[in-house]
This record gives structure tokens, sequence and C-alpha cells, in this order.
């Protein structure tokens, strides 16, 4: 029960944090479609990304798990399926600029790309959440 009340606090967190990162995220309730979607998606982690892990295997041994975040893309994907008040439009990051990097702007339009896009973010996220947490 701990654990899943942690996955649903992380998934929840990182889905808001990437819809205010970059937009074409459309929650249409407002913050109570940001729990629904944060609940599809601990779900869909327990459920659906083991087996989508299994199917993408050979492609993670052959990268050294460096697309493992394509099962997050699938799950994101699953989600926006199912629930009708998420959804993923495009993918429209403004860029940033600082003295040590910068990161230019990136436009897709809606499609895989998108999902692609969100699915790496929400990735990277997730991952710094579990490294700081553990």
């Amino acid at each position: 029960m701990k654990r899943i009340l942690r996955v649903f606090a992380t998934e929840t967190f990182s889905i808001y944090l990437v819809s205010q990162i970059a937009s074409g995220l459309v929650f249409d309730k407002g913050i109570q479609s940001v729990l629904i979607t944060g609940l599809a998606l601990t779900g869909a982690t327990f459920l659906v990304r083991p087996i989508v892990n299994l199917l993408l295997l050979p492609l993670n041994i052959m990268t050294f798990g460096f697309l493992r975040w394509l099962s997050h893309a699938v799950t994101l994907f699953l989600v926006d399926l199912v629930l009708p008040e998420f959804g993923v439009l495009s993918f429209s990051f403004s860029g940033f600029r600082s003295e040590l990097f910068s990161l230019p702007p990136v436009i897709l339009e809606a499609g895989p790309f998108s999902y692609i896009a969100f699915s790496f973010i929400l990735a990277l996220i997730t991952t710094i959440i579990y490294w700081l947490v553990d």
C-alpha cells in the first residue's frame, strides 16, 4: 500500500510538473483531472508497464536501457485513450537559456512524437524524484 501511494504521488506530481514545463497536456477539469490522470498512470505503471517493458526488452538490451522511457510513451498513450478529461494535443517547449547552457524551443504537432517528447520529460522527472527519495 505504501508503494502504491508513493507511485501515485510521484506520477501525479510528475505529470503536473511536465504540464508546467511544456504545454500541450490538457486537463479538462483542472486539479481533479490531474489527480485522476495520476491515478490512471499509477494503475498503468503496475499493470501495463511491466508488459510493455517485457515486449521492449530486446530493444532495451540492444541500447543498454537507453530507450526504457518508451514504456512511458506507451502508458501515456493508453491513459490518453482511456481518460476523456486528459489529452495530449501537441508538444510545445519554449526553450531555456542560462549562462551555463541553452535549450532551444521545440514545437511538435499532435502525434506519436508528442507522446515521446512528453514521456521523455516524464521519465526524467520521475527518475530524479525516485533518486531523491531513495
